[in-house]
């Protein structure tokens, strides 16, 4: 086994990679570029190197930089994680030329299963089911849409090299054919260094399931079952379970089979990934594999108890594996959910600065519930726009799917995170969601369950009832400290007041207490428009960000913060403004002026902060709706922004190259 190895990766990946080296007794050494000198993983390696300037394609993706961090460290392998240089097979063999340990499989499985055309050519020979398309090199954008004529809409654009969702595009007409060629091809130049293009059939009412093999240097490959990603925005997975509700067992061995049998074809070895796309029959169609660990492999390692990236180091260590496919088995239910710095109310559009407060929920066995958070980043941490946006990756497991979701509904609504936007309140209404709940799943869930978008969702009567007993027993205790705080001038005094309202955003609930003392901890009963009374009880203090105790019984988590006159609460993917006041206060409330939000109808605001690639139009020019005017960069991915109704241009504010914060004007219209 290697005494010593570099993690060629960042973030939550490299964390992970060097927790299961230390628990083998192997030292690590962590690589750096400036951006993330003060990062999680360099304080948790052995020894760190910095390698570079911020931008990746300057520090993490240059290969001899890594290899020089090696000769320094005295390392004998590298793992490379997923994304920068995983399924770069030029750095393998690189690698194996200087003696060093590429901890994945060879180059020659690297390469024929890193480009999307050859793979697809490769699976069908090893009898492995594949999707119509178009696997030769396009020409242009006229060629494009020939292509795409031919295969019949909806098609399938996507870059050769392609990963992470980028380079991907679907078109249901020529235009969106055309268009999506030209995007797909500039994003995989960019991100890539590989502008080849493909197209195939596009399989509606899709589910995405991929099937984790592993596989050794003596001839042993098996699969761990499978993965349900289908959950998916801007064809970028969110969440994933282990196993997919929809496969019955004669699916799965086939699957299972056929990635057994592709992974052979090409002398596989370590851990690798064979995604499908799976129709409404069960019909299954070969996508693509992934030759390295998955961002998703948590829940394969909670439903196998197979710890991935041990066995990854010990197949390229020589090892042979130690167990085989009748071994495996599928115990319980695992869900992980893709924790991400982005605005889900702002079509998850990236979102970047400091984490002011990051405090996850504790990790461990809780009743017949597991947690476990793969995180890659601390409170004061900095999400900047040269990376990927996710923050973690929380993971829950229970011996049934239903149980599993309700403990990571519970995890995230104790999941605290200030400073940024993030999609803990998408995430959060999902597990609430009847359709998620009972399975019914396709990569177009959240278009079809969210059309307009997502907007947190207002609450119905029963957390209604919830929320206000929550924000009365914050309000209380928040005025009895400062009536306890010395040298106050006129702190209240005779009776606790009876009769309260609690203003939920624009609806006003009579709140009476019953019976209670106002103390830590907090005991009540309370009566809410002449309802049954609540008992309310909580050891929660003025400060913490998330209430915790229990209302009639039921254990409830809310997120709290503070706002002018009352506090914010989020509850279960249910958010709320409260306000409680005294019935007089709330009787003169009513009579308050709305104030009406400015005017930003006749502006072209930048959605999130980012770099400006191109501006479509000039000044003076009359544009129409759902013409494109201007394309910004974030986090890797080119976001093209369209006119949302006919006008003309009177004043463009921004050029190619800037660097935009979130909400700057663009460009002006009348």
């Amino acid at each position: 086994m290697f005494k010593k190895i570099l993690v060629a990766n960042r973030g939550e990946i490299a964390c992970r990679v060097m927790k299961t080296a230390r628990r083998m007794g192997i030292a690590t050494v962590a690589v750096y570029s400036d951006a993330d000198a003060d990062a999680v993983h360099v304080e948790m390696a052995d020894e760190a190197v910095h390698i570079g300037p911020p931008a990746a394609n300057q520090s993490y993706l240059v290969a001899d930089r890594i290899i020089a961090a090696c000769k320094e460290t005295g390392a004998e392998a590298v793992h490379p994680g997923y994304g920068f240089l995983s399924e770069n097979a030029a750095f393998c063999e690189k690698l194996e030329a200087e003696d060093i340990v590429f901890i994945g499989p060879k180059p020659k499985a690297i390469q024929a299963m890193g480009d999307k055309i050859t793979s697809k050519k490769i699976a069908a020979e090893a009898g492995v089911s594949t999707v119509p398309g178009f696997m030769g090199l396009i020409d242009d954008a006229e060629h494009a849409v020939r292509i795409a004529g031919e295969i019949g809409y909806p098609v399938m654009i996507k870059a050769s090299a392609g990963g992470g969702g980028k380079g991907m595009r679907i078109a249901w007409n020529d235009g969106e054919a055309r268009e999506g060629f030209e995007r797909s091809k500039s994003e995989a130049a960019s991100s890539f260094g590989d502008d080849r293009i493909f197209i195939e059939k596009f399989v509606e009412e899709p589910r995405h399931i991929e099937i984790q093999v592993l596989a050794d240097a003596h001839g042993n490959c098996l699969y761990l079952g499978e993965r349900e990603c289908s959950i998916q925005r801007r064809n970028q997975k969110v969440v994933e379970e282990a196993p997919s509700p929809f496969l019955d067992a004669e699916t799965r061995a086939a699957m299972g089979a056929q990635s057994v049998a592709l992974a052979k074809a090409v002398d596989y070895q370590s851990a690798g990934t064979v995604e499908f796309i799976v129709d409404r029959n069960r019909n299954f169609y070969f996508l693509e594999m992934n030759t390295r660990l998955q961002v998703e492999h948590p829940v394969t390692e909670l439903v196998t108890g197979i710890d991935l990236v041990e066995q990854m180091l010990r197949v390229a260590a020589g090892e042979a594996l130690s167990f085989g496919q009748a071994d495996v088995k599928l115990n319980g239910w695992a869900i992980e959910s893709r924790i991400y710095a982005e605005d889900p109310v702002r079509n998850f559009l990236p979102s970047i600065g400091r984490l002011t407060r990051y405090r996850p929920p504790e990790e461990g066995r809780f009743g017949d519930a597991v947690l476990r958070n793969d995180t890659g980043v601390t409170e004061g941490s900095e999400i900047s726009m040269f990376y990927d946006p996710m923050i973690a990756k929380l993971c829950t497991w229970a011996p049934e799917r239903l149980d599993a979701i309700n403990a990571m509904s519970e995890a995230l609504d104790r999941f605290v995170i200030d400073g940024i936007e993030h999609n803990i309140p998408f995430l959060a209404a999902l597990m609430s969601h009847p359709r998620w709940r009972e399975g019914r799943l396709s990569t177009g869930f959240i278009a079809e369950e969210f059309p307009d978008g997502f907007a947190p969702p207002a609450p119905m009567a029963g957390e209604r009832a919830v929320l206000a007993a929550v924000a009365l027993a914050v309000e209380l205790l928040r005025r009895d400290r400062l009536d306890r705080l010395t040298g106050r001038l006129a702190p209240h005094s005779g009776e606790l007041k009876r009769d309260w309202v609690v203003r939920l955003d624009d609806e006003y609930l009579s709140i009476s207490l019953v019976e209670g003392m106002i103390s830590i901890p907090l005991e009540m009963d309370i009566r809410i428009d002449d309802a049954d009374p609540l008992t309310v009880r909580s050891s929660w203090r003025p400060g913490e960000p998330v209430w915790a105790g229990d209302v009639n019984g039921r254990a409830v988590a809310v997120q709290v913060r503070p706002i002018l006159n009352g506090v914010r609460l989020a509850w279960q993917g249910v958010t709320a403004s409260a306000r409680v006041m005294l019935p007089r206060i709330a009787d003169l409330d009513r009579l308050m002026p709305v104030r009406e939000a400015p005017d930003t109808s006749k502006m072209l605001l930048c959605p999130m902060p980012g770099l400006v690639v191109s501006i479509a139009v000039t000044g003076g020019q009359e544009v129409k709706a759902g013409e494109i005017l201007a394309v910004v960069e974030a986090m890797k991915m080119e976001n093209v922004l369209r006119a949302e109704r006919d006008g003309t241009v009177t004043k463009i504010n921004a050029e190619p190259g800037d660097s935009l914060a979130v909400d700057a004007i663009i460009m002006e219209f009348e």
